[in-house]
């Protein structure tokens, strides 16, 4: 890529890309990002919607939990090599209690005789207003169930990031950071763009968004065995985004890894979870991809053009965690001949059971092998495939509940069970689980009743 000399490049990597993600992947990501001229960045997306719940249920039987489980399996690996090489990490994985876990870690650098500045944006949690003062919290969904509400959490943009970079921060811990904002928190800074320059915020969202699925730009949920055929999958490198001051923007991910980054790969994250491409609402800017132009350059790099920007929405967009219902799921397995026919035959007997003893709860069954994925509530897909008499000799009969009634759950869980006795023959391989089903409901907030604030640690 040609540029003026007088363009400056900030190179931003995603080490990953949400909480299940592979640590070991970063640490290549690093070492790259070392080798690189310029401002250097690292983030680490580790929330989704219902993890933020799961995160504030820890924080309730622990205080000092919290944090995203495995946000620590993330940053050991690669944070003294981030500190030695000034390159900035910025993680959402500080979940329901970012200082918790810039304790912990302040802890843990000084047992390996290093320091750091590290900040936590906090202001995203509006849990406080929950309690008891009504007024303060006009903008719950009016069916919203309050005492059933675990967290409440608001997206938050990139101006504190920004501002903690600029006050010197080498680790940037928060909670419901929005997924691209880290990114344009990073850019910000190590570009000076304004919070109101909207076109060149389009273009740093575009970055954030193209890299916060990790590996998903370089081939990771994008490969295809026959069609979409991507090398070395076992190994995919992370994305790296470099950014020019002159809002130039391309997409290549770390040498020598495996996976791609293609037109076709960046085309499908870009449009990712993007209701309207003209208008994608995000904190910081609308961003409109509907005019998005791509180009390779090589190898592994795709170039963006044709991004626009538009003035942020007035509102924010908000996101409660909801307790009270639980679920239980539990299945058995036949093989063999006829397996179709006898698990059909215990799933009969199961429907039977649950209609008697169990009148009131809903429960779904899937014959794993014969319809399960595109298996419905009412279960029409499952007769449709029973009537094709489909040939598998390798089936397994799950049921799965949810309801408010833990106890009720628990005996149909039962039930399938002791099909171990009182079904058909050769019927094994008996797992059952039962626990709280986690439910979110989404709201908007006025921004301005939003004041995300930066805590040092």
């Amino acid at each position: 890529m040609s540029s003026s000399p007088s363009i400056r490049y900030a190179h931003i990597g995603c080490g990953a890309g949400f909480a299940g993600d592979r640590p070991d992947a970063a640490v290549a990501l690093v070492e790259a990002l070392a080798e690189r001229d310029g401002a250097r960045y690292l983030f680490f997306e580790l929330l989704a919607e219902r993890t933020l719940a799961e995160a504030q249920l820890r924080k309730l039987e622990d205080p000092a939990l919290g944090y995203a489980t495995h946000l620590f399996a993330f940053l050991e690996p690669i944070v003294a090599s981030c500190l030695t090489h000034g390159i900035p990490i910025i993680t959402n994985g500080g979940a329901a209690n970012p200082v918790a876990a810039a304790q912990r870690l302040r802890r843990q650098l000084k047992t390996q005789g290093l320091d750091a500045k590290i900040a936590c944006v906090m202001g995203d949690d509006l849990g406080d207003a929950l309690d008891g003062q009504t007024a303060r919290a006009d903008w719950l969904p009016a069916d919203c169930p309050r005492e059933e509400v675990v967290s409440c959490n608001v997206y938050i943009g990139a101006e504190a990031v920004t501002q903690a970079l600029r006050d010197g921060a080498d680790i940037v811990i928060g909670g419901r950071l929005a997924d691209p904002s880290m990114a344009v928190g990073a850019l910000r800074h190590a570009h000076g763009w304004a919070a109101d320059d909207w076109q060149h915020l389009a273009v740093a969202t575009a970055a954030g968004h193209l890299l916060e699925c990790g590996t998903q730009i370089t081939g990771g949920y994008f490969a295809d065995a026959r069609r979409k055929t991507v090398a070395d999958l076992a190994n995919l490198g992370c994305p790296i985004a470099e950014v020019g001051s002159d809002a130039s923007l391309v997409i290549t991910k770390t040498p020598g890894s495996g996976g791609c980054v293609t037109e076709q790969t960046v085309k499908e994250q870009l449009l990712y979870e993007v209701h309207d491409p003209a208008a994608y609402l995000t904190p910081d800017v609308t961003l409109d991809v509907s005019r998005a132009r791509l180009e390779t350059l090589g190898p592994d790099r795709v170039a963006i053009h044709g991004i626009h920007g538009h003035p942020a929405p007035a509102t924010l967009k908000g996101n409660l965690g909801l307790r009270g219902l639980w679920f239980g799921e539990a299945g058995i397995s036949y093989a063999g001949p006829d397996a179709v026919e006898r698990a059909q035959l215990a799933l009969e007997i199961l429907r039977q059971r649950l209609g008697t003893r169990l009148p009131q709860l809903r429960p779904h069954f899937d014959l794993i092998g014969v319809a399960s994925l595109f298996n419905d509530g009412s279960g029409e897909w499952l007769e449709k495939r029973l009537r094709e008499a489909p040939a598998v000799e390798d089936v397994r009969l799950r049921l799965g509940i949810v309801d408010r009634d833990r106890d009720a759950i628990d005996t149909a869980l039962q039930e399938l069970e002791a099909l171990y006795l009182n079904g058909p023959a050769g019927g094994g391989g008996v797992r059952r689980q039962l626990g709280e089903s986690l439910r979110t409901q989404s709201f908007l907030i006025a921004r301005e009743r939003v004041t995300p604030f930066v805590s040092w640690q």
